[in-house]
């Protein structure tokens, strides 16, 4: 029997130079390698940092909207979604676009309008404004321009220009009023035995309220009170619209047509997008938007901060009670 465990004990021998030499270069190499990608790395992370916080500080410090603008134009606002407060289609974001685009230079503002409509107030603070603007600036026509939709409260603003314009396809009128009474849950209540206790000071303070019965007087109230507003929405189109109005049975019950049928009607003078306003009916083919942003920094910093805000709110909500068992 041979043995070896002689042979596994001895000592192997070394490597030649030339190749430890070798092994060292292939291992020098490696790591000088790595430390070069490294500092590379480190210089173009700071050289991006650096170029986007220029690029912050440039777009905080100019002062775009001083800029002049010359030469022969048609001024642009948009009424864009949903009108209602703290929305982008609130009274004051579109009024700001409103005002800003009568003191220019323009020949004429366009009103572009493609929205379902919204809050009646805001709606009518802007429908007030279109009619004091075109008596402040007689000599500048506005004129209202409907690409997909314009209804409610979006017609109610768009009647007081000039002249409305549409596509033979677009939605137009939904001339009413409602309010959302939210649903009633009484007969559920009684049927498993749920007992409402509200206690108010005032005789209708309760009103509306989804636990407690709907009186009959409650209902006479709020019905009376949609009348007058629908009688104010009413009064704006006919008074806007004037002569080239065709009533008829159902235009002020809430149906909304065809831009097709609304020219028929008169809720609709002509058919035309924006270019062709500014080029054909204006004559000032080129185009500014004055309708109302808020800057890159602001929209910025309240995503920012609605995002902390939230994180913020979730955090306490779920964070435990002291002590609690």
């Amino acid at each position: 029997m041979t043995d070896t465990s002689t042979e596994q004990n001895e000592p192997k021998p070394d490597l030649p130079d030339w190749e430890k030499q070798t092994m060292e270069r292939v291992l020098m190499a490696s790591v000088d390698e790595q430390r070069k990608s490294r500092r590379w790395g480190i210089f173009f992370k700071f050289f991006f940092g650096g170029y986007l916080l220029l690029l912050l500080i440039i777009m905080l410090t100019a002062d775009f909207d001083d800029q002049p603008i010359t030469g022969n134009f048609t001024a642009l606002v948009e009424l864009e979604g949903t009108i209602a407060a703290n929305r982008p289609a609130s009274a004051d974001n579109f009024i700001s676009g409103l005002r800003a685009a009568f003191e220019s230079k323009a020949k004429a503002v366009i009103i572009r309008a493609n929205s379902p409509g919204g809050a009646t107030v805001q709606s009518a603070y802007i429908s007030d404004e279109v009619r004091r603007l075109r008596k402040k600036y007689p000599d500048k026509p506005v004129y209202g321009v409907i690409s997909d939709v314009c209804a409610s409260g979006c017609y109610y603003i768009v009647s007081g220009t000039e002249k409305i314009y549409a596509n033979e396809s677009s939605i137009v009128g939904s001339i009413g009023v409602l309010l959302d009474g939210g649903f009633g849950f009484t007969e559920v209540m009684r049927k498993i035995g749920i007992e409402r206790r509200l206690f108010t000071a005032g005789q209708y303070k309760g009103s509306f309220d989804p636990f407690s019965p709907l009186p009959k007087e409650d209902v006479k109230q709020i019905e009376k009170l949609l009348k007058q507003v629908h009688q104010q929405f009413i009064n704006a189109v006919r008074s806007g619209r004037g002569k080239a109005l065709k009533e008829t049975r159902d235009m002020f019950s809430g149906r909304f047509w065809s831009g097709k049928a609304a020219k028929d009607m008169g809720l609709v003078d002509e058919f035309g997008s924006s270019s062709y306003v500014a080029r054909e009916v204006v004559g000032a083919e080129r185009i500014v938007d004055f309708t109302f942003r808020p800057a890159w920094f602001d929209r910025f910093a309240g995503q920012l901060g609605a995002s902390i805000g939230e994180s913020i709110s979730n955090s306490i909500r779920t964070a435990p009670v002291s002590g609690a068992r």
